[in-house]
């Protein structure tokens, strides 16, 4: 068991209380200690009683960052329909230009950190599905595990007010020692039994509408517009992400792994694309458009990787992609980077057209004014890229959510990261939402984007234990 001694903090929240009485602000409070490891899921698992539905999780491809936040010190959240990133921007800056810190190493993902992500699109009707997401949210967390370069951080936050006083200080250590308690041990969990798969819009209607919408694209001015599918899965128990989120880290080790838990409901998944990262002044993004099944034995998998090398259809897809953030990143960055051709990323179940981008960051250039400048990509929502996603709103017969949207970190330096939240799922109690989606240009076959979305199904529904029989 890791045990942590009285320290800064305890000195940290009175200074913090007296700024309160003064100013009439809440005052943040961050500690960080380098901890013995921690295993990130026995952390997150620590939590699953007293932060039950105010916990976070994240790994990044490389697995050179894990993130796990348990309880909300601080939530930011808005339902506005326009300047959202904005929005959220200052009220972090707000927070943290005043807070009191103590970072003695200063590692990245450490201290005051805010994770949570956006909807894919504000302006579409909003259903139930996802009531308990506001267009914006991000979480502070009370404590964050940080694993980073090999070593194991730990992250209190405390917000004080004016009216607070020392018992504050009780209540965070005796609480930061239960979770650490908790946190040396790990209980096994049993996968929930799936009753039945239900396609919430019809597949004839689904292919129906891909028809519609290619002879659109060869009619009008639009280049290539993103449909998604969603699939309702019903289990006789209800779902835990503590069991789903192992499966993943075994199954999708190149992806981005993350859960967002609001209020009993939990968004999770495993994306294998970088929307951006940002570290000290250097931007790093990603194009990803273009897929193909992986082959049963090498020579098979060498054979598809090579046909979409060459296919025409996802080349120009993938073109249209690198394009769009190629010139997204030009406008935020002094000078960019990027190969001439794409390669492939491979993943457990499809291989993707592949093209990284690097930039070195204007100064003014914030993290989160880059993800809004990058939102929606090519990948998620089409070109033009505002007439695309006024397409989607209309003919999509779905809640998207945050499904397709940036999902990630920043912290108080001005780094971070975001994903595209692909390859992911809504958890409601003892049923779940799968998304997928394919990108329709104008030579696009119904069936064929049909398989793909099938194809980009199956991290999930692996996760969730759909494919046991398969």
């Amino acid at each position: 068991m890791v045990t942590i001694l009285e320290t800064e903090l305890k000195k940290g929240i009175e200074q913090a209380i007296k700024k309160a009485k003064k100013s009439l602000a809440p005052i943040l409070v961050s500690e960080v200690q380098k901890v013995e490891h921690i295993e990130p899921l026995s952390f997150f698992s620590a939590g699953k009683d007293k932060f039950y539905g105010e916990r976070f999780f994240w790994k990044d491809p490389e697995e050179q960052t894990y993130l796990i936040g348990l309880g909300i010190c601080k939530q930011i959240q808005n339902e506005q329909l326009s300047d959202r990133f904005v929005a959220v921007e200052k009220e972090w800056d707000d927070l943290i230009k005043e807070a009191i810190v103590f970072n003695g190493d200063g590692k990245r993902g450490t201290g005051p950190l805010a994770f949570g992500g956006f909807s894919f699109d504000p302006l579409k009707e909003k259903t139930s599905l996802w009531s308990q997401y506001s267009h914006s949210l991000f979480h502070l967390p009370q404590f964050l595990l940080t694993l980073v370069d090999g070593e194991a951080y730990l992250t209190t936050n405390v917000v004080c007010t004016q009216y607070d006083d020392m018992t504050v200080w009780k209540k965070v250590f005796s609480d930061r020692q239960t979770i650490l308690s908790f946190a040396s041990s790990s209980a096994a969990l049993e996968m929930a039994q799936i009753l039945k798969k239900e396609e919430v819009v019809n597949p004839d209607e689904w292919k129906d509408s891909v028809q519609k919408l290619v002879a659109d694209l060869k009619a009008g001015q639009l280049k290539k517009v993103v449909l998604a599918r969603e699939l309702r899965l019903f289990f006789k128990d209800k779902v835990a992400a503590d069991f789903v989120l192992p499966r993943l880290l075994k199954e999708q080790r190149a992806s981005f792994t993350f859960a967002l838990e609001s209020n009993g409901d939990c968004f999770i998944g495993a994306s294998p694309e970088r929307l951006v990262k940002k570290d000290n002044g250097q931007l790093f993004s990603t194009c990803l458009a273009g897929s193909i099944a992986r082959g049963k034995t090498k020579e098979e998998d060498e054979h598809l990787g090579e046909t979409l090398l060459s296919d025409e259809k996802n080349l120009i897809e993938h073109h249209y992609v690198v394009e769009m953030i190629k010139a997204a990143m030009e406008k935020v960055c002094q000078q960019i980077e990027l190969p001439t051709k794409p390669t492939l990323l491979k993943m457990r179940d499809i291989q993707h057209l592949y093209t990284p981008i690097v930039g070195e960051a204007l100064e003014d250039s914030t993290l989160l004014q880059v993800v809004d400048s990058l939102h929606p990509t090519p990948a998620l929502g089409g070109l033009p890229q505002r007439e695309a996603v006024e397409k989607i709103r209309k003919i999509e017969a779905l809640d998207r959510g945050f499904y397709g949207a940036p999902i990630g970190w920043l912290d108080y330096q001005g780094n971070g990261e975001f994903a595209v939240a692909l390859r992911s799922a809504l958890i409601q109690g003892s049923e779940a939402s799968l998304f997928a989606g394919c990108g329709i240009v104008e030579d696009s076959d119904a069936e064929s984007e049909y398989a793909e979305t099938n194809i980009k199904f199956r991290p999930m529904l692996s996760a969730l234990g759909g494919l046991e029989n398969e």
